[in-house]
């Protein structure tokens, strides 16, 4: 028996450790879009609509718009849903779960006990009224205690039962436990991953950030940890992380501040605002990584369209475009490169000295054997 192809949650590993955006997921109009399943830990706030193939919600998850599921929708206890809730296959409702609007269900409804749905359900297959058993919490708990005792075998096909066998090409959308999505910002105490070829609105708040290409991404990122931002990504906002390192790829596009330990960059990325690393910061070009020297307290400022002299005396703080050879070799010039240059002079000089001392010397003794030789005679 096949299982379901989710090759960003392996069976392996816990499927609610982190935020987990897939390729090609948007918010459109207050509607979270995307191709593959969501999956919502429990006790999680998602403020708008979500869209998707399968819908899982565990207990006490609150959605502040409607549901569209073009499979199954699955509704732990305690769950709210301000709109209406549309299933195109069959829907599993547990325990005092309220639905704000309309729930039309196309297969099978199975709902428990004081559900509240306020305007009217309607279901094309049976209706069965009790405690639904296929929730959230009780699949990844029989899951897991499956993996712990070796039986892989057996979650797989748990798991393949438990979306009949189809081969899902998507990855899901993943919300952990305790997580908050809004339009104004995306909040986990888990480490974050965002596909490729999204949009999203509000700031990224988690432990650890690593963002895919050709995003667009209308708020700041902040972390714990480090921050990753992949190819022809545009963040229309700051760039934050308190211990970690932050590194942008060819074409990113910041459009405010970074600041972080260390920060890698590309010599193509584009920072509109002020870049502060208080470790290493390097620039990298094609094929190479050229190091710019910071100098540990934060360094000081540089501002995009400064000469070159002036961009040579700042430390890890430079503004504006990070391409450019010449703005690299001119923020790449230290303290320690003036020295060595002094250093260079103070050597040419003894040189020049030196052969002062040897042509005087040739000439006294030329003068002495002048002086010897008529005496001799």
């Amino acid at each position: 028996m096949v299982g379901p192809k989710y090759s960003g949650v392996p069976l392996g590993s816990d499927p609610l450790d982190e935020l987990a955006i897939p390729d090609g997921t948007t918010v459109e109009e207050h509607d979270l879009v995307t191709d593959g399943d969501v999956i919502v830990g429990g006790q999680s706030t998602v403020e708008f609509g979500v869209r998707g193939h399968n819908v899982i919600a565990g207990e006490r998850v609150q959605f502040g718009g409607h549901i569209e599921a073009e499979a199954d929708c699955r509704l732990d206890m305690w769950s709210d849903v301000q709109d209406n809730v549309l299933v195109g296959r069959d829907a599993y409702l547990g325990e005092r779960v309220h639905v704000g609007g309309r729930l039309m269900v196309s297969g099978d409804l199975d709902i428990g006990d004081d559900v509240d749905i306020e305007e009217g359900f309607e279901a094309n297959g049976w209706i069965v009224i009790r405690n639904p058993m296929p929730t959230i919490v009780f699949v990844f708990v029989y899951l897991q205690q499956l993996l712990r005792i070796g039986e892989e075998e057996a979650a797989e096909e748990v798991f393949s039962e438990l979306l009949e066998n189809e081969e899902i090409e998507a990855e899901p959308v993943v919300v952990p436990r305790n997580g908050h999505v809004s339009d104004d910002s995306w909040r986990v105490s888990t480490p974050a991953t965002i596909g490729d070829d999204c949009r999203l609105h509000g700031n990224i708040r988690a432990e650890s950030i690593a963002i895919g290409q050709r995003n667009d991404v209308f708020g700041s990122l902040r972390a714990r940890g480090d921050i990753a931002v992949g190819e022809s990504t545009v963040i229309h906002g700051d760039v934050t992380t308190r211990n970690g390192t932050v590194e942008l790829a060819d074409d990113v596009e910041v459009r405010g501040d970074v600041s972080c330990e260390d920060l890698h960059f590309h010599e193509g990325a584009v920072v509109d605002g002020t870049m502060r690393a208080s470790g290493e910061m390097s620039m990298v070009k094609a094929g190479t990584h050229e190091h710019i020297a910071a100098d540990g307290d934060g360094g000081r400022k540089r501002y995009h369209g400064d000469d070159a002299d002036t961009g040579s005396e700042t430390g890890a703080v430079a503004t504006g475009s990070a391409a450019g050879d010449e703005t690299a070799e001119s923020v790449g010039t230290t303290e320690s490169g003036v020295e060595r240059a002094d250093e260079s002079e103070s050597v040419a000089e003894g040189e020049s000295t030196s052969e002062t001392d040897s042509t005087s010397e040739t000439d006294g003794d030329d003068d002495v054997s002048a002086t010897e030789s008529p005496t001799d005679d």
